[in-house]
């Protein structure tokens, strides 16, 4: 069972992209989708995210959108991930503040509560300065991951 997957293992799987083509979610999504190293079919994903996303905005403000399918698409053995894409001009995402989305946070998950623990590293990370800073200023990769990977280390280390 794949619960135990920390935050920057699953960007690490998923990846950081920057400058993604697309005038709308749906294109930059599909661009997204297609480039992924995915075990399921990625049109049926893509049908999936664009479903959920027709339910309610996945754009939570500051230039910032985590979309995702309504339910896991990976099994309990699947290979989650988490995809960062930085669009090649920030788009309209119905935000609640009405700011255009500038960084894109892609979930994957294998289980609700795996995908509930990303979500909620994300929405911390993201109120941090720091780390906002590093995705607007749309950081490489490495630095990152390697800001998740500290973050990720000093919650285990005062939750022992």
């Amino acid at each position: 069972m794949i619960e135990n997957n920390r935050l920057a293992d699953l960007i690490e799987r998923g990846g950081v992209y920057h400058n993604l083509p697309g005038t709308n979610p749906k294109e930059l999504l599909a661009g997204l989708v297609g480039i992924l190293p995915l075990t399921i079919d990625p049109q049926n994903l893509l049908k999936e995210i664009m479903e959920r996303e027709e339910l309610v905005s996945t754009g939570i403000g500051h230039g910032i959108a985590l979309p995702h399918p309504r339910n896991p698409p990976f099994g309990e053995n699947g290979k989650p991930l988490v995809a960062i894409a930085f669009p090649i001009q920030p788009l309209d995402w119905n935000t609640p503040d009405g700011s255009k989305v500038d960084t894109v946070f892609l979930i994957l998950s294998a289980t609700a509560k795996q995908h509930l623990g990303a979500l909620s590293k994300i929405n911390f990370l993201c109120r941090q300065e720091n780390f906002f800073s590093l995705i607007k200023s749309q950081a490489a990769k490495e630095e990152i991951i390697a800001a998740i990977r500290k973050a990720e280390e000093e919650w285990e280390a005062n939750n022992k």
